[in-house]
């Protein structure tokens, strides 16, 4: 089990922390934060896309292709979500977050190898939770 704690530090700055590592969230200046460390939204994405190339870099060792690196790119924005009544937020708006990647492959790897790695990148772990059903329950035990 992962496990997270958030500590406030000063204005819109927070420590987050977990075993031996901890790093520092914050707004950027024109939403009312010092811009001293990522948002949340871009936590959530260093998240998915270490995942990926963590993932991709295993299955590479694991199947012995000459996998060199991977560089993996995110963005995420929300748009508005026409005739989709499964999209609609808590308030009303109809908006669906939409995180967009892309993943490049260095290395001698031939089409189908690429192509496969391609494939993996969309079952991460991480990739899995984001695109499955999440349930956030408050727990005190925790």
């Amino acid at each position: 089990m992962a496990r997270m704690e958030i500590l406030h530090l000063e204005k819109m700055q927070h420590e987050a922390t977990t075993r031996s590592h901890a790093i520092i969230l914050d707004e950027p200046v024109d939403v009312g934060g010092d811009d001293k460390g990522m948002n949340p939204y871009e936590v959530l994405l260093a998240g998915l896309g270490g995942c990926i190339a963590m993932t991709l870099r295993l299955y590479a060792k694991h199947k012995g292709w000459p996998l060199e690196d991977v560089k993996v790119t995110l963005a995420h924005n929300k748009t508005h979500s026409k005739d989709c009544d499964d999209c609609l937020s808590d308030d009303g708006a109809g908006m669906l977050d939409v995180i967009r990647k892309k993943v490049e492959l260095t290395g001698d790897l031939s089409d189908e190898q690429r192509a496969r790695l391609q494939e993996i990148a969309g079952r991460c772990p991480v990739h899995r939770t984001l695109t499955g059903n999440i349930e956030i329950l408050t727990d005190e035990s925790i």
